[in-house]
């Protein structure tokens, strides 16, 4: 059998496509398995993107929603959560009334920093074990990748 990896030779030219089919499956695997490494008990996977969201200054729930591709309802229950828990704060908005303000608490940053923390680590671990011509490898392709999602 084939795989995507045998179609590359030295001398070939990497198509786009293959290259972009690669990647993304390489992209969703990473972050699934860096989801599920932090997410631990205390943070569900959506809990942890508002957080991180939040890092950046206050959101209206509106806001957090369209950036997170979901529904007021859905914004509205994570956002419950993360309050109860005393991880974000709310209030009415200053100018709009009718909006709601969410900001993250430091019991928030806190939560959010220990998580990244695990997710880190977890990916030191496996870049660890590589040579460092890998390592290098992946630090081009880390700059490369931050550079396409900039665009």
């Amino acid at each position: 059998m084939t795989t995507t990896r045998d179609s590359h030779h030295a001398g070939d030219s990497i198509r786009p496509d293959i290259l972009a089919i690669e990647l993304r499956t390489a992209v969703m695997r990473t972050s699934r398995r860096l989801r599920i490494e932090a997410s631990g008990d205390v943070l569900t996977p959506g809990q942890y993107t508002v957080l991180a969201h939040l890092r950046s200054g206050s959101q209206t729930l509106r806001e957090l929603a369209e950036l997170e591709h979901v529904q007021a309802p859905s914004m509205t229950r994570i956002v419950n959560a993360l309050t109860d828990q005393g991880f974000v704060s709310r209030s009415a908005h200053p100018e709009d009334g009718r909006q709601v303000l969410v900001w993250i608490t430091p019991a928030g940053e806190a939560v959010l920093n220990e998580a990244r923390s695990q997710r880190t680590a977890w990916l030191a671990q496996r870049v660890a074990v590589l040579n460092d011509e890998d390592r290098l490898t992946l630090s081009r392709a880390a700059r490369i990748m931050q550079e396409l999602s900039a665009r």
